[in-house]
């Protein structure tokens, strides 16, 4: 029974998704369907809104990255009701019983490990956000799907079929693709310099948030090992305070916190809507954090990879509407290229579900031939 019990709380993301939340009844197929449909709107909203915010930022004046930085992860007191809502009863139930809980040494160190990664992480796609349209940095942004798979291979055991393989070298072609468009776009905003150097970050950030990704999954499944939604927001919270702390320290020690004020005062749009333009983006990225975190644990890291690649239509498209951004041929193909990919990774699981309704169909007709013949 109990490793009955321990192989359940091991079981592969990918699985989940294949079996589509099927279990022991409608009902449980029904609200897990909800729950990854709640999950995959909070990544798509979340994502699309905070990208937009963090450029309009910049837009309007803003010039501190320590502060871009900063509300990308201060966010998290908004998990504080989630967490009470979820607190564990005070009589454990078996499965708490079987599972033995990490000590606070182990805990502090990982959540140490993801917040100071995380705070990095955001410090790069702050950079590239300055340095480049908003369309082109969610454009190279989908490389993080292709990192995340190549990731996913090593840490959590994830296979690779020719379509998978198919979508990770399109997304590839589909960011490198934007390194050779022409000056015309941004020379007269920034430098070729800065254009290099925020699409070196934004590829680096990608490839960041893929290992922070895997590891997240791998530690779902081998460190806390529990089933409890409580788990979830825990790692919200304390790996945005980690990060909040770092980047705090970051800001004060860069000295940008003096000019805050002044970048206050300058704000185009004025103050109400400098600390408006702060606060949103801050809720937009913890909206984010919980359905990209849900999404691992409900289902795998790759395939909460795969919702947020979802999203690359989005913010190009806003882009032209809000800031006039214009579309070339190159952002185009790219954009095309990284839909296929996408679609190529989707198919793939299209057909696992078919192969394994196809094995379950013989499975029990070869159950029904047994109990014939006794």
């Amino acid at each position: 029974m109990k490793e009955a019990q321990e192989e359940a709380t091991e079981v592969d993301g990918s699985a989940k998704i294949q079996n589509g939340g099927r279990g022991s009844s409608g009902v449980v197929q029904y609200k897990w369907w909800i729950k990854i449909a709640l999950f995959t709107v909070c990544v798509l909203s979340g994502q699309s809104v905070a990208t937009m915010l963090g450029r309009l930022y910049f837009n309007k004046g803003g010039n501190s990255k320590w502060m871009a930085t900063l509300v990308q992860t201060v966010g998290f007191p908004l998990m504080f009701p989630l967490i009470l809502m979820y607190l564990p009863s005070k009589t454990p139930s078996k499965q708490q019983q079987i599972t033995k809980e990490p000590s606070w040494i182990t805990l502090l160190m990982l959540y140490t490990f993801l917040g100071a990664f995380l705070a990095a992480d955001c410090m790069l796609y702050t950079y590239g956000l300055n340095f480049l349209p908003v369309s082109t940095y969610s454009l190279i942004c989908a490389s993080q799907l292709a990192f995340n798979a190549l990731f996913s291979y090593f840490l959590n055991g994830q296979k690779f079929t020719p379509f998978i393989a198919n979508s990770l070298v399109l997304l590839s072609f589909s960011s490198t693709l934007l390194v050779f468009q022409g000056d015309s776009e941004q020379t007269a905003k920034i430098s070729r310099t800065k254009y290099i150097v925020g699409f070196v970050c934004t590829v680096a950030a990608s490839a960041g948030y893929g290992l922070m990704l895997s590891t997240t999954q791998l530690a779902f499944k081998k460190i806390l090992k529990s089933q409890s939604y409580k788990v979830v927001f825990d790692m919200i919270v304390y790996q945005n305070l980690i990060a909040s702390v770092a980047i705090v320290v970051g800001l004060f020690s860069s000295g940008e916190w003096k000019d805050i004020k002044g970048e206050m005062e300058g704000y185009e749009s004025g103050k109400v809507s400098y600390i408006m333009n702060l606060v949103w983006t801050a809720v937009s990225w913890q909206i984010f954090s919980i359905g990209c975190v849900g999404l691992i644990f409900e289902v795998s890291s790759l395939f909460s990879n795969v919702i947020s690649t979802l999203g690359i239509p989005i913010v190009p498209v806003l882009a032209v509407v809000f800031f006039h951004e214009k579309m070339n041929g190159v952002k185009v193909i790219a954009m095309l290229l990284a839909i296929w990919g996408f679609a190529s990774y989707i198919y793939q699981h299209y057909l696992d579900d078919v192969k394994e309704k196809a094995e379950a169909r013989i499975a029990n007709r070869q159950v029904d031939l047994t109990e014939i013949r006794i």
